[in-house]
């Protein structure tokens, strides 16, 4: 098979990244997401706890507000963003793999066999999950969903220059709460084997 790739964006608590590890088991794929954290700290000369904080910074409207363009902290998010734009585009050119998240499916999207997923879920079952499957209280997991969602829309309106309709970003869209965990993955792998994504 030619080579591909196939880029997850999900919602907080859509259980999108155990979705990707499954389907990453079962197609024999790299997985990857924290792993462009790491590489990114290697590339920069950086510890990978301050790329983390600056990519969770990256997300924050009042940071944008705080830091305009060219200036501190906007500055070195944006040199983060360009050097894992070249580890993603890296990845995609020299194997098959799973990208998960960081404006992969818009970093890639000339990319000749790439398909791009986006993983939801109504909000009361992520939440369910959070507290069910990623051991939160409640009241932590309500902090999430409404924070983490926010930062990743900001972070994709600002470094994915993407359109407004997620319709015109993905090629497939799928409710994690369905279907589950180990069913949704299959679903996927299913679309991928019967279509070799082309």
């Amino acid at each position: 098979m030619e080579k591909y790739v196939i880029t997850i964006s999900r919602q907080f608590g859509s259980l999108g990244r155990l979705i990707s590890k499954k389907m990453s088991e079962s197609l024999g794929i790299s997985f990857y997401d924290r792993d462009i954290v790491e590489a990114t700290a290697k590339r920069m000369g950086l510890p990978t706890s301050r790329i983390s904080e600056e990519e969770e910074q990256s997300g924050s409207l009042f940071y944008g507000r705080q830091y305009p363009l060219g200036m501190g902290l906007l500055s070195m998010q944006q040199e983060i963003f360009s050097v894992q734009e070249n580890i993603i585009r890296d990845l995609a050119k020299n194997e098959s793999c799973i990208i998960v998240g960081r404006c992969a499916n818009s970093i890639l999207k000339d990319h000749k066999n790439c398909l791009n997923i986006y993983i939801y879920a109504p909000y009361k079952k992520r939440l369910a999950n959070c507290i069910e499957t990623l051991q939160m209280d409640k009241k932590t997991a309500y902090k999430y969903i409404k924070t983490v969602d926010r930062a990743r829309e900001n972070y994709r309106r600002r470094f994915g220059g993407q359109s407004e309709s997620l319709l015109e970003e993905y090629d497939l869209l799928i409710d994690s709460s369905k279907y589950g965990v180990e069913k949704t993955a299959q679903i996927l792998c299913n679309i991928v084997r019967e279509n070799q994504i082309k």
